[in-house]
């Protein structure tokens, strides 16, 4: 198989590969948007299991808790790594910064974007944003650095 169908199917288990075969992605059931060399992103989906408190202010659904916004903008700035280095190769999370500007907007999915700022041949340098749908409007700015794993010192 070769052409387009095959890069599609690359693309596939590529993206299979990361949301699926990492616990935690799957349990809070980000999903991906799109990607290119360098950059990713992805969507957390407003679901009630993640508001961090319901409230009698937002009767239709509470405000997502900043843990899932973390862990959605910990996962996409891996992945953006991955695009960089155009593989899928083991990382490590060496820092994550999280400024937060505004609460997520009750009821609404929160997407994530990453682009890699700085990539070596060990570590990549990250940044990103969180937004529900509109990147004028932030939720947060990201941060972080990451560090390839495969064959380090165990």
């Amino acid at each position: 198989m070769t052409g387009p169908v095959a890069a599609d199917e690359k693309l596939r288990r590529f993206v299979d590969s990361f949301l699926l075969g990492i616990p935690h992605i799957k349990a809070l059931g980000i999903r991906y948007r799109g990607h290119g060399r360098g950059w990713a992103e992805l969507e957390l989906p407003y679901a009630d299991h993640l508001v961090a408190y319901p409230d009698a202010a937002h009767p239709d659904g509470g405000i997502v808790a900043s843990g899932a916004v973390l862990t959605l903008m910990d996962s996409v700035g891996g992945f953006s790594v991955m695009t960089g280095a155009n593989k899928l190769q083991p990382l490590a999370t060496l820092d994550l910064r999280l400024d937060y500007l505004r609460p997520a907007t009750p009821g609404e999915s929160v997407i994530g974007r990453s682009e890699v700022h700085k990539l070596t041949r060990s570590v990549a340098f990250v940044r990103g944003v969180a937004h529900n749908g509109d990147p004028a409007r932030p939720i947060a700015h990201m941060t972080g650095t990451f560090m390839f794993t495969a064959g380090a010192a165990q």
